[in-house]
């Protein structure tokens, strides 16, 4: 799968933008405060593994690994493979097919090819197919809750630092001096948790939402693509039914194309 590196360069430009806010108008130094962090960002966390299973939480470094990876499979690809796959079934026979299932690399993609060369009923392959969509939906909505519940989590925690630099605040209020510091200190841990919340965790979970939505409709052209080879389709049909899974302007691309199709087959009959 392809890399996308937009993540990391949002997160940069995130980064960048409130440190160059900050620097512009004051001493950056004043922003650092490691108690405040460790009550905001372990805190929450602490949060996170009450939540959350420990299998779950051993998740996170493989999930963040896919923040860098393209979110749009290859559409294009699959259309081709279930053309040529329908041509080759038409032409020699379903279980000419079964050389060529070792070739793909999409688990769902095999197991229900692997299904139509056993003879399964359709309905028993789509069943079959529809409960591993579900699953694969499952498990990758693990990292979504984690790290939207991390989200909700961060600001509270953000707030219980500033309730405690109150606190410990107003237990020195016989040194008036302090209380200038000592509020901005507790005011730190409110802006640590507004800021790892909305640059850091909820837009990874969205960021992991959208792929799962991506690869929910690529298992859903591939159900569909294995059925109607499964039942013998013309591999034009199958190929322009898969692209009505496409964005409109491809739509409008695949529709242009089989007007030429068809129009090249009415010249040449």
């Amino acid at each position: 799968m392809k890399k996308n590196i937009v993540p990391i360069i949002g997160l940069i430009l995130g980064f960048g933008l409130i440190i160059w806010s900050i620097t512009s108008s004051g001493n950056i130094a004043s922003f650092i405060d490691t108690p405040s962090l460790v009550i905001t960002l372990g805190g929450s966390f602490s949060a996170i593994l009450i939540s959350f299973p420990l299998k779950s939480i051993k998740t996170l470094p493989s999930i963040l690994k896919t923040l860098v990876l393209d979110p749009n499979p290859n559409y294009n690809e699959l259309i081709e493979t279930f053309a040529s796959l329908s041509r080759k079934a038409r032409s020699q026979g379903i279980l000419a097919i079964e050389e060529d299932i070792e070739q793909q690399d999409n688990e769902l993609m095999v197991s229900g090819l692997q299904m139509v060369v056993d003879g399964l009923e359709p309905e028993t392959v789509r069943d079959i197919m529809e409960i591993t969509t579900e699953n694969i939906e499952k498990r990758h909505s693990v990292g979504q809750d984690i790290f939207l519940k991390w989200g909700e989590m961060a600001p509270a925690y953000g707030m219980i630092g500033t309730l405690i630099g109150l606190i410990i605040m107003l237990g020195e209020l016989d040194d008036p001096s302090t209380i200038g510091v000592g509020m901005a200190t507790a005011l730190i841990t409110t802006f640590y948790g507004s800021f790892l919340a909305n640059l850091v965790f909820i837009p990874i979970a969205s960021n992991l939402q959208n792929q799962t939505i991506e690869e929910m409709k690529f298992c859903e052209m591939i159900i569909e693509g294995v059925l109607s080879l499964q039942a013998g389709e013309n591999p034009r049909v199958i190929e322009q039914k898969l692209k009505g899974y496409l964005p409109f302007e491809n739509k409008e691309d695949a529709m242009k194309e089989a007007a030429k199709i068809q129009q090249e087959e009415e010249n040449y009959g």
